[in-house]
Formats: structure tokens, C-alpha cells, sequence
């Protein structure tokens, strides 16, 4: 048997966080307060674009564009619609049906439009229908008609004048109506849904956590410690991220990770701490004895499995895209947040409530009411003696648990070898919204793709000639429909113009991708670049394959490094890292085959796309592998601890996980809830991150941790704790585990020959068999 050290009852950190509990509430609660004010209006600052990359040939050629032609490059359009209006006829107008966009009353109220779009402060390069002839500004059906425009700015800047003028285009003006569209009012829209529904989100997701924490701890004051905690790190990420938008662009998207990481973690750890402190009570420790060893034990745990989730989410800043950025700023600072609640507020908490912590027990208000004489203990440890059987099941069919589920998780996630990736576009909003309205209709009614071109830039001066032989070389690659231009620059002197070229088929297909790198490949006798909807995408898939390798290796070296400290191994962080990256098959497979494939659209309310954003998956695999450590984590620490004290490998893989099967559980599912609730967005990229990290995150808590971890870790053996002799003496002095200072476990006692009835567990005394099970 290994020495097991008393645990120290106090120490210089207890100290600090406990001696004046009073004080550190009251500070947390003025600090907490101004977070409130500091994060107050932070989502009207953000974005909700991001998936370009800045330093992109696209880019670029876009930023030249919109300063040179800014015409060419609309981010305004007001649908001009005379179907139901109620004008009189004209031109085109037969039998009383509605007038055509050509009628005298309708052109002259659509200059009248134009003519005052024109004069706002802030708007740019108007063209019309009614000013140009142009027949791609005109229905097939000559009932509408498109007034474009361009608002000149950043994106804050544009959608704060969008924000002034819509109201007063929007609606009935005379003989048509109007709908305002456009690349700007898609990216507006979206940001206000994207709020709405975080707040109908966590109106879902708090009441729903409540019920579930009353339910695993059965008390109403042990209940709201760490909902209260969740608060507190969600105030404090919104005052963070507002700091953080006036340094740099920050997504929209970012503060449902906040809402969904904030309350998730901060429960996680909550849940991890008040359970191991009201162990240490049942166990008979004093108010302040309980939370010391509560903090040298599951504090360090909860301490070390911030910083694995913290390194999985800072891998994202590898990436230039802001939209994949700003979910590491939010994830990083709520993650800390969370962490420090759990280590500093909740320590002052429980050194205030005490045995309280249990007051208002309702599982035994219900006992007590159905005649029931078991204890709560009693109940507790059924609880943890179910987990306890299903570790000794699954190890004594190893092998077949092993195979069977690793082969179930692989053939999960076989549709993802079909993904394909796209842009996001105005489809991600719901189907009534005004701006995917305008979208729709410019699709299905109107000549040609709108915002579907190929467009080239051209710098340098060059003759007529030059622009001509360049056109007809652009016009004869396979699957160019057709090729417009030049538009040379209105300030002369020919050194920028620009073509449009129209691919054939889909709008960012393989086919208008393959475009982009011939056009590129092209030796022109001028500098061109090239942008449009497709060269964004191929721009974006360059940049994110060029530094996914790096995101990939910071998340496995630092994992590894950060597992074998937790214990010592140099199999089990391997192992780690392949479980985790295993237990997230199941959500690949089902976002390509939900998402991409359109199967259960109806169901949840989306239109699929046939693609899936290019960023969106490298977003996912960040969150939910980190979660799946957090989990990993909670139960490798108590494995480890149990390991040290006892030398009696399986012993200590059926002790973990009776001791956090149930927590991790719960912990899991209550993370579910808050991203389900996230995934009731109408915005389908929230969907599908908020129902993808949900079924990562149950998949690995209810399938990897309960039965491929006790199965891989059974057939290791022993094997698992080893390491060469200089990482042992490394780990010895610099290694943490939820017990303190590693011990070197002495060999494992022989077990008893046939245990009777009541006997304890090997290494398992009267005192753990008495600990709380979550």
C-alpha cells in the first residue's frame, strides 16, 4: 500500500480566498456589477462577418474595388416591387393587373428613390434599373426591379447608417413597394437575430439548468452556487469582449460560445468542487478543513482542466479569419472566468454556508413524504455502485467494447468524408427575414447570378488592345459563360479597370473554384487580382489548411504535455488525444448529414445549402475537443489519485469512474441543454454549433468516458502508468494531481480470494465507500 499523505488543512491560497469570505463576496459583487456596465451594448459593436481572410488576393482586390468603382461592388439594394402595389397602369400594364417596372408612374417614383439614396450622407455610387437599362437589374417578369448603392465605411460604421435610412426606403412609396436587401442589410439582420435569440436562448437554458442542479445535488442552496458562478463569468466575458472591440474586430457569433462555455464550465467546475466539499463534510472534516482539502484536490483539478480547455480554444487565433479569432478571445476569458469563480467565490460561498450547503434538501423532503427510510448516502452510493458495475462489466469484455465502440464512432462519422465547403450567405437566416426575402427573389427572378461573379482586377496601364486579347483569354476557359468589361477607372489615365466573369453553374462550385485558379494562373501583360464569392472561398480554404497543421499541433503537444503531468503516463496522454479526437466522429458525421445534405431541415428549420462554412468545423473540433478534456480530465484525476493511493490499476479505473460517472454525466448533460438552447437559433450556423457541440459532448461523456476509456484503459494494464525513468523523476517533481505531490504507488496488494457481501473495494476504506457520489 502507498503512503498516503494527510491532506494539509489550510495552506497559503486557502487562506487568501477564505479569510475574510465576507469581503471577497462583497468585492465580487462590485466588481460584477461594473462588468455589467463595462459589457452593457457590447453586440451592438460586433460583427458578423469575419470569414474572409485580411491578407487574401481577394481581399485586396475587393478593398481596391470598393475605393476605386464602388458601383461595382453594391453592399445596398432596394427591391423595387410593383406586384401588389397599388399604381395604375402603364406600360406593360393589361386588364387591371399591377403596372410594370417600365410604366412612367413606377420609373418616375424609383429616380425619385434613387435620386434621395443619393443625397444621404454616407451613401456612394447609386445605379438603378431606371439608370442603367441594365436588363440583370430586372425581373423576367418585368414586376421588379433593383435600385443598387453602396455605404461607404467599416462594417460598424455602414450598419449604423443602414440602421438611419432603411426605415424611411422601407415600404410603400406611391406604386411600389420596397424591401431593402444587400450584402450589409443580410450581415445587419443577422446580427440582430443572432442577439435576440441568445436571449431567448438563455431564458430556455437557466430555469432548465436550475431543475437539472436541484435534481443532481437535491439542494436548492447547492443548486444556485454554481448557476451563480455561470453569471458571473458571462458578465465578465461581455466586459472583456468589449474591451476587446476596441482593439480589433470581434464576431457576433462570439457571445453564444460566451453564454454556452460560461454557464457550462462554470456549472462543470461548480459541480466538481461543492461535491468534493460535501464529501469532505459527510467524511467529517470541519467548515474550513473541507474547503482546504477541497482545493488542493479538486481545485487543482479544476485549475488544470481550464488551462486544457483554454489551449484548445487559443489554437483558433493561428487562424486570420476574425470570425474563428474572436470565438478564442471569448473562450479564453470565459473559460478563466469560470475557473476563477470556481477557485475564489465559491470557497468564500461554502466557508459561509458550512453544513448549509445542503439546506433545503429536497430529495429527503420527498423521502420523508413517500415513507421512504433509505439516506441520502445510501442513495448516493447505489448511484456510484451502478457506475462502479458498468467499469467492471465493460473491463471484463474489454476487447469487445474496445472494437465495437470505436468501429460505432468511425462509422458515425463516415459522412463527413463527403463534406463540401461553401460561404456563408444570406440562406443562413430564416426564410421570412427581409434581406434573405430580397436574396431569394434576386436568385429566382432575375437574369444571370447575382453576386455570383468572378471579378478581375486590373492594375497598370494598358492599351485597348491589351484589355480585348486578355478578355477573349478569360472567355475561352472551360466553364466561363462569359466575361464583361473593362470598366476602366472614372478618374482616367487607365491604370485601374476591372472585368466580370460569369462561371457556369453554382456560384462557388468546384467548377467556378477551378475558374478562380485558371484566371489566376493567367500571364497578363498588367497586375491582376481576383475576387468574388468564389475566390473568397478558395482564399479562405488555403489560409485555413495552410495553418490548421499548427492549430492541430499546439492542441496535441500542449495536451500531451498538460495529461502527462496531470499523471505521470506517457500512455495515457496519447491515449487522451486519440479518444477525444474519436469521441468527435459522431459530430462531423451529423453536421454533413443534417446540414449539408438537408436531412431534418424541415424539422429544424433551416434551408441546407449543400455546403458547410469553411470555418465552422475547425470552430467545432476547438470547442468540443477541449470539453471532451474538461471531462477527460475530472476522470483521470480521480483514477490517478485512486492509483497512488492504492497500486491496484483496475481498482482505481472502477473508483473513477464511480466517483465522476455521475458527475460527468450530469455535468454533460446540463452543457447539453445550454447548447441545445443555443441551437434553437433561426441563424443555421449557430444551429449547427449549438446541436453539433451538444452531441459531441454527450457522445463523449455517455460513450467514451463510461465505455471506451475503462475498455482501452483494462487492456493497458499496468502499461498505462509507465514512463522512461528521467520523465518519472520530471513528474515527481514537477507533476500536479488531484492528491497532492505524487507518490510512487507500492505494488498491488493481492486481492481477496472471494469477497463477501459488504466487503470494501480493494484499497476502497470505510471512510471512501461513505463519500457522496454526484
Amino acid at each position: 500500500m502507498a503512503e498516503v499523505k494527510k491532506p494539509s488543512s489550510g495552506g497559503g491560497w486557502t487562506r487568501l480566498v477564505t479569510a475574510r469570505p465576507r469581503l471577497s463576496l462583497l468585492l465580487a459583487l462590485v466588481i460584477t456589477a461594473l462588468a455589467v456596465l463595462a459589457g452593457s451594448g457590447v453586440g451592438d459593436r460586433m460583427g458578423s462577418g469575419g470569414w474572409e481572410d485580411p491578407d487574401a488576393e481577394s481581399t485586396y482586390a475587393l478593398e481596391v474595388l470598393e475605393r476605386e468603382f464602388p458601383a461595382s461592388q453594391p453592399n445596398l439594394l432596394l427591391l423595387v416591387d410593383v406586384s401588389g402595389a397599388g399604381g395604375t397602369g402603364g406600360a406593360g400594364a393589361a386588364g387591371g393587373a399591377s403596372p410594370a417596372v417600365d410604366s412612367p408612374a413606377v420609373a418616375t417614383e424609383a429616380r425619385k428613390l434613387a435620386e434621395r439614396l443619393d443625397a444621404e450622407p454616407g451613401v456612394g455610387g447609386v445605379g438603378s434599373y431606371w439608370s442603367t437599362g441594365s436588363p440583370a437589374l430586372r425581373s423576367a417578369d418585368g414586376r421588379q426591379a433593383v435600385i443598387a448603392a453602396r455605404i461607404d465605411g467599416d462594417e460598424k460604421a455602414a450598419g449604423a447608417v443602414l440602421e438611419r435610412i432603411a426605415p424611411a426606403f422601407r415600404g410603400t412609396h406611391g406604386p411600389v413597394e420596397v424591401s431593402v436587401g444587400g450584402p450589409l442589410a443580410v450581415r445587419n439582420e443577422m446580427q440582430t437575430i443572432i442577439q435576440e435569440d441568445l436571449l431567448k436562448a438563455e431564458m430556455i437554458a437557466l430555469p432548465i439548468t436550475l431543475v437539472l442542479l436541484v435534481m443532481v445535488f437535491g439542494s436548492a442552496v447547492a443548486a444556485l452556487l454554481p448557476l451563480g458562478i455561470g453569471i458571473v463569468a458571462i458578465l465578465g466575458t461581455n466586459a472583456v469582449l468589449r474591451g476587446i472591440t476596441e482593439l480589433t474586430d470581434v464576431s457576433v457569433f462570439a457571445q453564444n460560445l460566451t453564454t454556452a462555455l460560461g454557464l457550462g464550465l462554470a456549472i462543470d467546475y461548480a459541480l466538481f468542487v461543492v461535491r468534493r466539499f460535501r464529501e469532505e463534510l459527510a467524511a467529517g472534516a470541519d467548515t474550513r478543513t473541507a474547503v482546504a482539502t477541497t482545493l488542493r484536490t479538486a481545485g487543482r483539478t479544476v485549475l488544470f482542466s481550464a488551462l486544457t480547455v483554454a489551449v484548445s480554444l487559443a489554437a483558433m487565433l493561428v487562424f486570420p479569419q476574425y470570425f474563428l479569432r474572436s470565438f478564442a478571445y471569448a473562450g479564453i476569458a470565459v473559460v478563466l472566468l469560470a475557473a476563477a469563480a470556481a477557485l475564489i467565490l465559491l470557497p468564500a460561498a461554502l466557508v459561509l454556508l458550512g453544513d448549509r450547503v445542503n439546506a433545503l434538501d429536497l430529495r429527503r423532503l420527498f423521502r420523508r413524504r413517500a415513507g421512504a427510510g433509505a439516506g441520502a448516502g445510501a442513495v448516493e452510493r447505489e448511484a456510484g455502485a451502478g457506475w462502479a458495475r458498468t467499469a467492471g462489466l465493460v473491463m471484463r469484455r474489454a476487447p469487445l467494447f474496445a472494437v465495437a465502440t470505436a468501429t460505432g464512432l468511425v462509422l458515425l462519422g463516415l459522412p463527413f468524408l463527403g463534406v463540401r465547403f461553401g460561404t456563408a450567405d444570406d440562406r443562413q437566416l430564416p426564410a421570412t427575414a427581409e434581406s434573405r426575402v430580397v436574396q431569394d427573389r434576386l436568385r429566382d427572378a432575375f437574369p444571370g447570378n447575382p453576386g455570383g461573379g468572378i471579378t478581375v482586377l486590373a492594375e497598370g496601364a494598358a492599351t485597348p488592345g491589351q484589355y480585348a486579347r486578355y478578355r477573349e483569354r478569360i472567355e475561352a476557359v472551360d466553364g466561363v459563360a462569359r466575361v464583361d468589361g473593362p470598366v476602366t477607372s472614372p478618374a482616367g489615365g487607365n491604370t485601374h479597370a476591372y472585368f466580370t466573369v460569369v462561371p457556369e453553374g453554382e456560384t462557388v462550385g468546384s467548377d467556378a473554384q477551378r475558374v478562380v485558379g485558371e484566371v489566376r494562373a493567367d500571364k497578363a501583360p498588367f497586375t491582376t487580382s481576383v475576387t468574388g464569392a468564389a475566390a473568397v472561398l478558395v482564399d479562405s480554404k488555403d489560409a485555413i489548411g495552410e495553418r490548421l497543421p499548427w492549430a492541430a499541433a499546439i492542441i496535441a503537444v500542449v495536451t500531451l504535455i498538460l495529461v502527462f503531468l496531470l499523471t505521470g503516463s506517457l500512455l495515457i496522454p496519447l491515449q487522451a488525444v486519440v479518444l477525444n479526437a474519436l469521441s468527435l466522429t459522431a459530430m462531423f458525421g451529423a453536421v454533413v448529414w443534417v446540414f449539408q445534405e438537408g436531412h431534418l431541415s424541415g424539422l429544424l428549420g433551416f434551408t441546407s445549402t449543400g455546403d458547410i462554412e469553411t470555418t465552422l468545423p475547425v470552430l467545432m473540433f476547438c470547442v468540443a475537443f477541449g470539453l471532451s478534456m474538461d471531462y477527460g480530465v475530472f476522470l483521470l484525476s480521480r483514477i490517478k489519485e485512486e492509483y497512488d493511493a492504492t497500486g491496484d490499476h483496475e481498482h482505481a479505473v472502477r473508483f473513477g469512474l464511480r466517483r465522476t460517472g455521475g458527475l460527468i454525466t450530469a455535468a454533460a448533460v446540463i452543457l447539453a441543454v445550454v447548447m441545445v438552447a443555443i441551437g434553437t437559433s433561426r441563424v443555421t450556423n449557430t444551429k449547427m454549433l449549438g446541436l453539433g457541440v451538444a452531441l459531441a459532448v454527450l457522445m463523449d461523456a455517455m460513450v467514451v468516458r463510461s465505455l471506451l476509456v475503462p475498455a482501452v484503459m483494462k487492456l493497458t494494464g499496468r502499461l498505462t502508468w509507465w514512463a522512461p525513468g528521467p520523465l518519472r523523476r520530471f513528474h515527481d517533481r514537477f507533476g500536479i494531481s488531484e492528491g497532492g505531490t505524487p507518490a510512487t504507488p507500492a505494488p498491488a496488494p493481492p486481492a481477496p480470494a472471494t469477497p463477501t457481501p459488504g466487503t470494501p473495494e480493494p484499497g476502497a476504506d470505510s471512510a471512501r465507500e461513505k463519500e457522496h457520489v454526484g
